[in-house]
Formats: C-alpha cells, structure tokens, sequence
C-alpha cells in the first residue's frame, strides 16, 4: 500500500509528496486549532458558553456577544494565528538553509533588524501614525538581512558563516535597542518593552487584513519551494552535484524567510522562539520530508502564539500580559534543551 502521494504540475516544474501519516497530523493540528479558537472566544474577562460562541461562529447566536466576540476577541486570535504561521514556517526554513537545528528568525538577527527601525518609530518619532510601525519592521528585518548575507558571503554564502554572523549582528541590534530606550523619551519606554516583549493586544481586522496576504503568498511559495530545501539539506557539494543553483536558491528561500519573520514581527512584535519550537515538533510527529513539514509548521506555530495569547488575557485577569512572555517561558528551557542534546549528540 502507497504511504505517499506525489502532487506535481504538468510541467513537473512543481513536485513534491505528502505522506498519508502527514494528512493525519494536518487534521489533528486543523481540529486542535478550532477547539482553541473556541476556548479562546470564550474565556477572558467576559465569559462566554462555548456552545453560544459555536452557534454565533455558524450565525444562529444571539447578538449579545457579537462585541466581544467579532470586535475584541476574534480578530485578535486570528491575527495570532497567522504570526504563529508565518513564524514557524520560518524558523523551518532557516533551519533547512543552514542545516543547523538551533536556527530560528529570532536567533540569526532577522527579528533585531524588526526590532531596531520599530523601536526607533515608536520612541523618535512617536508623532507618526502606528501604521508605520509594520513598516518600519519589515524594512528593518529585510535590510539587515542583506548586511547578514553581504557580511556572510565569500565566493558564496555557507551556512556556518551565515549563522555567525548573524549572531554577531543579533547582539549587535540588541546593544542598539537598549540604547535608544534608554535614551528614548519616559512616556514611549513601556510601550516600546511591550512591543520587544511580544504582543497581539489591540488587534483589529485591518491588521488581520495587512498580514494575510503575507501568510497566503509566501506559505505556499514555502511549500513549492520544497524540493529546493532538501537539495540544500544536502550539503553545498551534493546539490551543486545535483545540477543545482545552490547560491540562488539558498538567496531566495532566504528572501521567503524573512518575509515571513518580518511580517510576523512587524504585527506582534518580538515573540521569540516559535521559529525554533514548531519545526522540531514537526520533524518528531512527521519525519523530515520538507513539503509535509511546511503545514505541520504552520500549524504548530499558530497553536503555540494563540495558546500563549490566551493565556496571557485570561489567566491574571484583569491583567492582559505580553503573549512573547509566556512563549519565551516555554522557549528558553527548550533552547538550553536543544544544546544539550546537540553537545552530546
């Protein structure tokens, strides 16, 4: 019996195989997902039965929630879950480019590029509408990108020294961001640790809006793009053996990379470590094969920043914490994990 089925063009210029066992997990992920958007809908400072929000999701419920649900709560969960996506299917690339199991956008400096022009938006030039803070993110994580990669490349750009270096320039952008908050204006400095820390509050539909076209155009250029990520996985020898363009596609499936982290980032600020959760929870459910890996990804990682999101506006009521609070909670002890078992492995 077949354990794979191919999905390929007529031109077979776009081929890859799913996994039957890998449909399993995807069904199992979507399902989780609506029972947390459920749960979400329903718990907060306004409790609601998860049955009156179900027959208000399917159009039959009364109006009595319809604020809560559809204006404060909806898209805010929503927009959760397209970060979460574009985080984790981000951090699977990374990791797929440089081979390294411990990459992630928040590791390599793609986030500290965000990080840097939105925090300068938001402590210098406070009188800008924050409709520039996206971006400002997204410009900042794109052109500090292209330094990683100018500093990285010599006759080529190779994993180890694109990871080096953006370390190195990780801790550079961190030193600059303290600086202008602690140069910064009194009244800007909290909301700009709101911003670091990773948040979702205040999400509205025009949000939800901006980020979706991210989400809808770069994941499945991800999924197309497979082929191209297990050829890199490789090694730079055997895909150059394969007839590939290693430094091209190394380039482009970077550029798809950063697109998502800076969309990401640039929507709910600095939440760490989904990039680096949700694809190692994704090679333990389904193996390693890149185009079943990008959904059980995307999955993962809008599960992870929901729950987290969640949490955060319901569990200290009437506080409504930072999500990137709880995730780098889970985050932190996950990456010391990794190094340890990577040191002994």
């Amino acid at each position: 019996m077949r354990k794979h089925t191919t999905i390929r063009n007529r031109s077979g210029t776009i081929s890859f195989l799913i996994d039957h066992k890998s449909v399993l997990v995807i069904l199992g992920l979507f399902s989780a997902s609506l029972l947390l958007v459920v749960i979400g809908l329903s718990v907060g400072s306004t409790m609601i039965n998860p049955l009156e929000v179900i027959q208000h999701l399917l159009g039959m419920g009364n109006k009595e929630h319809a604020f809560v649900i559809e204006t404060l709560r909806l898209p805010r969960i929503v927009l959760s879950f397209l970060v979460g996506i574009s985080l984790g299917v981000s951090g699977l690339l990374l990791q797929g480019i440089v081979r390294n199991p411990l990459a992630s956008p928040d590791i390599i400096g793609i986030t500290g590029g965000a990080a840097v022009t939105a925090i300068l938006v938001i402590t210098f030039f406070s009188e800008l509408s924050i409709r520039w803070i996206p971006v400002a993110a997204i410009t900042g994580a794109g052109l500090i990108s292209l330094l990683i990669y100018v500093l990285a490349w010599k006759g080529g750009v190779t994993p180890i020294r694109l990871v080096l270096i953006g370390i190195g320039v990780q801790a550079a952008t961190g030193g600059i961001v303290t600086m202008m908050i602690v140069l910064s204006p009194t009244y800007s400095t909290s909301e700009a640790y709101i911003w670091l820390t990773g948040s979702v509050y205040g999400a509205n539909w025009n949000n939800v809006k901006s980020m979706l076209p991210w989400v809808l155009v770069f994941v499945p250029l991800s999924l197309v793009l497979s082929r191209k990520v297990n050829v890199q996985e490789l090694g730079d020898d055997m895909a150059l053996g394969l007839g590939t363009k290693v430094q091209t596609d190394r380039f482009i499936l970077l550029f798809v990379s950063v697109a998502l982290a800076g969309s990401a980032v640039a929507f709910a600020g600095g939440i760490g470590f989904v990039g680096l959760i949700a694809p190692h929870i994704a090679r333990k459910l389904v193996g390693r094969s890149f185009a079943s890996l990008v959904p059980v990804s995307a999955l993962l990682g809008g599960l992870i920043v929901v729950l987290a999101d969640v949490v955060a506006r319901s569990a200290f009521l009437p506080l409504d914490l930072p999500a990137g609070v709880f995730v780098s909670g889970i985050g932190a002890p996950f990456f010391i994990y990794l190094l340890y078992r990577n040191r002994h492995a």
